[in-house]
């Protein structure tokens, strides 16, 4: 097994990362940059949340040789896959896309365009251009009304509670078609609340601690009953480098539990800590790097929202030999440092 920090240099190698300026694609690209790969990075710019936000990150990125920005829209006709033809990529990470479970409910045609049309183009390209490994991103919420955790990746996800949802579960489908017809080699991540710094604003983190050093009252859904599975997004980042190099094959596999399809090179795999955090503790966390108490309006569980989350993360330790491990106190003070630094607070 590769253990953290055990991989090898690979210069030769060529990433293509979409949705790179985005929260999770900028880290990654970061992290692929310092590991010596050629990193394409397209992003569409999409004003969902602070566009300026997005160009830093993309000019921090800039400082790297390494790095070639492309700016469209991931489902534009054929750009993925003119920049696939152009530049090879052994590597294709598809993480851009329509974020956001509650935006699904006001503007659900995002989300078609983004998540659906735009998974096709990523795969039409890898089709015509088959990289080594094809990673996208997924979302625990694929998971949807099922009660009974730590979920696996061997459970049923038949019931999403969201446009959102939706569509990822749709990715997750349309990519394994891909996979048995052609022959390539995907990984799918389950995500799980995603945190750190450069996070969304949209983003609990985000909002609380903007309020909270305001002096705001910040809205806490469910009457605070509510638990995620907090994923620092170095940890995340961690996990998805080391599957890089952990690419499913057709052949049975001796992994307990593992996703493998019985019929293509295809997997899914969550990516998270594998401990529930209550949301109330999530706060005292951030009241405790803030400095300042929260005032708190106790409101009623949102549409589309579930009350838990929680990753079995035994099959990522099992292909990697890593488990994220961030706490949540390190975590969110590393955020709020950031963000006081960010916005001069």
């Amino acid at each position: 097994m590769t253990a953290k920090g055990d991989h090898m240099t690979t210069p030769s190698r060529t990433a293509l990362i979409t949705g790179s300026a985005g929260f999770i694609g900028f880290h990654l690209c970061q992290r692929l940059l310092a590991d010596g790969f050629k990193t394409i990075g397209l992003d569409g710019f999409t004003d969902y949340y602070d566009v300026a936000l997005k160009r830093k990150r993309h000019d921090m990125l800039q400082v790297h040789d390494g790095f070639i920005p492309v700016e469209g829209l991931v489902e534009d006709d054929d750009l993925v896959g003119s920049l696939c033809a152009q530049h090879r990529p052994d590597v294709i990470i598809h993480l851009a896309g329509q974020a956001g479970v509650r935006w699904s409910i006001e503007n659900p045609r995002a989300y078609l365009d983004a998540n659906l049309t735009g998974t096709f183009q990523v795969l039409e390209a890898a089709r015509a251009h088959p990289p080594s490994h094809l990673l996208m991103a997924s979302t625990s919420s694929v998971y949807g009304a099922n009660t009974q955790m730590p979920y696996a990746e061997t459970d049923k996800a038949d019931t999403p509670m969201s446009f959102y949802a939706a569509t990822k579960k749709a990715n997750e489908a349309m990519a394994h078609s891909y996979a048995h017809l052609y022959g390539i080699p995907t990984t799918m991540f389950r995500f799980f609340t995603v945190y750190g710094p450069w996070g969304r604003p949209d983003m609990a983190l985000f909002k609380f601690t903007k309020a909270i050093l305001e002096g705001r009252p910040i809205d806490v859904y469910n009457h605070g009953d509510m638990r995620r599975d907090f994923t620092y997004v170095t940890d995340l980042v961690e996990g998805i480098r080391l599957l890089i190099d952990a690419a499913p094959d057709r052949n049975m596999s001796e992994i307990a539990d593992d996703s493998l399809s019985t019929i293509a090179p295809w997997r899914v795999v969550n990516i998270g800590n594998g401990a529930p955090v209550r949301l109330l503790d999530f706060i005292e966390a951030i009241e405790a790097a803030t400095g300042k108490p929260a005032i708190k309006n106790m409101m009623e569980m949102q549409p589309g929202d579930v009350p838990a989350t929680w990753a079995k993360a035994d099959l990522l330790k099992a292909l990697t030999g890593y488990a994220p491990s961030t706490d949540i106190q390190t975590g969110v003070r590393a955020f709020v440092e950031w963000y006081r630094d960010y916005y001069a607070k």
